[in-house]
């Protein structure tokens, strides 16, 4: 009974992570998709001066770093991407909060992984104008790592169990 109460618990946990990852990679490959179909290299005002969707055609990584270096970057997110999995599996804190925060790093990584294997190139939307050009699967990327950093600086209690 408690061996199968465990193999529930793990596929759950693993489901906590997959639906955001396909859901992080849908939503932002369908935008991706349409802004570069659409309206290549435009600015759409939705908040003027604020906000637009700026569609850009990043062929390095953040903050425009390893421009051109699309081979080596493709690499470095395969090996990323597996360190990633790697980590997940062999996470000790078993909690649907770190499925979702892992969920939502990999569904983020493999959609850029996915432009530049495809493209050679990621495409950029998101545009407040004081930063640069991002898209949906950076957001998540940052607001996965962001939810394991604020994660690992809970306190566990002196008797091992978890908080």
């Amino acid at each position: 009974m408690q061996r199968a109460i465990g193999k529930r618990r793990k596929t759950l946990i693993y489901l906590a992570a997959i639906i955001p990852a396909a859901a992080v990679f849908a939503g932002d490959f369908f935008l991706k998709k349409y802004f570069r179909l659409n309206h290549p290299f435009e600015s759409l005002p939705v908040i003027t001066n604020i906000f637009h969707f700026s569609v850009v055609f990043n062929k390095g990584a953040a903050f425009g770093i390893f421009q051109g270096q699309t081979p080596f970057l493709i690499g470095m997110s395969v090996i990323l991407v597996i360190l990633f999995f790697t980590c997940f599996h062999r996470e000790e804190d078993r909690s649907i909060f770190n499925a979702i925060a892992y969920g939502l790093v990999l569904g983020g990584a493999l959609s850029n992984l996915f432009d530049r294997v495809t493209l050679g190139y990621v495409v950029d939307y998101l545009d407040f104008r004081v930063w640069p050009v991002f898209n949906l699967s950076d957001t998540c990327i940052c607001t996965g790592v962001g939810l394991l950093i604020i994660k690992s600086f809970k306190a566990k209690p002196a008797d091992g169990t978890r908080v």
